[in-house]
């Protein structure tokens, strides 16, 4: 959330925002079917641009931040049990029809 700090300059925030626009976009510079040399422009580029977006936001800014995560991940993460109870049945429930569906089948 640095990015969005008025301290940092327009460009930084910018920069920021294609980078992680780049990362997370279904379109590469190169394809990624194209075997190894479709995964070395991910592995290289937003890497590359994650390490400038960084030296762009100012280290004040960036120390404050962390400081901030730190903060965070001291007080630890917060636990949802309805939610992941619903998400297990969701994936048990999908495997008991998927194992009738086979078992149909196999005896059809």
């Amino acid at each position: 959330m640095a990015y969005k700090d008025p301290r940092v300059p327009w460009y930084g925030r910018i920069f920021a925002v294609c980078v992680v626009g780049y990362a997370f976009s279904p379109i590469d510079l190169i394809p990624d079917p194209i075997p190894i040399v479709g995964y070395l422009d991910d592995l290289i580029l937003v890497p590359l641009g994650i390490a400038l977006a960084l030296k762009m936001i100012p280290k004040e800014v960036m120390a404050e931040y962390r400081e901030q995560a730190e903060a965070v991940m001291l007080i630890g993460k917060p636990v949802n049990r309805v939610a992941a109870i619903v998400i297990i049945g969701i994936w048990v429930g999908m495997a008991i029809l998927a194992f009738v569906i086979v078992s149909k089948n196999l005896i059809a």
